[in-house]
Formats: structure tokens, C-alpha cells, sequence
């Protein structure tokens, strides 16, 4: 899959991105010389884990039939750097479950939400290539 970010800088630093079926926004705060229009991208990434959490975690309530009434996911993060000068992003997740669900069953739905795909894309190695397209080659 393909994202692309489309900087409006008319609109301060009102960014549009699209999958080619969905599109949304982006920006950064006023402090930063934008309108504080959409979330930040710390808020993206972090809303990632949050919604992929709340989605696993539904499908396999479904697939069980839990009596499940409400469930919310809460991502929190802090962000730090080493000796070294590199970035320590710490995520903390709380997963609250509402209904008549056992211990055993919080339990299973605690391990649930650890093995949603991006937790596990986060607690991997990530690495990222970055390119210099042609001018007038990406439209």
C-alpha cells in the first residue's frame, strides 16, 4: 500500500493524505506556524496502535461471542533521547472492557490486544529508506 502526503502551504502546513480509497489530514499546532487543523503526526502514529488494538480486539470478541458492551483503547506517549542523541518513543496502552467478561477472559483479550499487527510492526525493526524523486515526477 501507497500513502501520499500532499502539503497545502496555503494553509500553513495543512497536509492531505491519501491510500487511494481514503483520504485525511494532517497538520501541526499553531506554535508552529499552521492552524492546528487536524492531528499532529505523533497523533497518527500513535491513533495507529489505538485503533488496530480496538479493531483486533473486536474481531475476536466477535469470533467468541463475548458479552462485550463497550470497549476503548487510550494510547499515551512520551518521547526521550539517549546519550547517544537517539529518539526513545515509549507507547502506553490502556485497553479498558466493559460487560460480563471473566478475569480468564480480560486476560485472553489483554493477550488479544498484544498481538494486533501494529503492535507487533512497533516491537520490530523498523527502517526507513528515503529517495529523491525527479522534479515533475510525482504528481
Amino acid at each position: 500500500m501507497t500513502v501520499e502526503a500532499t502539503l497545502h502551504r496555503a494553509n500553513g502546513a495543512l497536509t492531505t493524505l491519501s491510500n487511494g480509497r481514503h483520504a485525511w489530514l494532517s497538520d501541526v499546532d499553531k506554535a508552529l506556524g499552521s492552524g492546528d487543523l487536524a492531528p499532529d503526526p505523533h497523533d497518527l502514529l500513535d491513533s495507529s496502535l489505538a485503533a488496530c488494538t480496538a479493531l483486533t480486539l473486536e474481531l475476536y470478541i466477535r469470533r467468541r461471542q463475548l458479552p462485550v458492551t463497550d470497549l476503548k483503547v487510550r494510547v499515551e506517549h512520551t518521547e526521550s533521547r539517549d546519550e547517544q542523541g537517539r529518539v526513545r518513543y515509549q507507547l502506553v496502552r490502556t485497553v479498558g472492557i466493559e460487560g460480563d467478561v471473566s478475569e480468564a477472559e480480560r486476560a485472553k483479550l489483554l493477550e488479544i490486544a498484544n498481538k494486533c499487527p501494529i503492535h507487533r510492526i512497533f516491537e520490530g525493526e523498523i527502517d526507513v529508506q528515503t529517495a529523491l524523486a525527479e522534479p515533475g515526477s510525482v504528481a
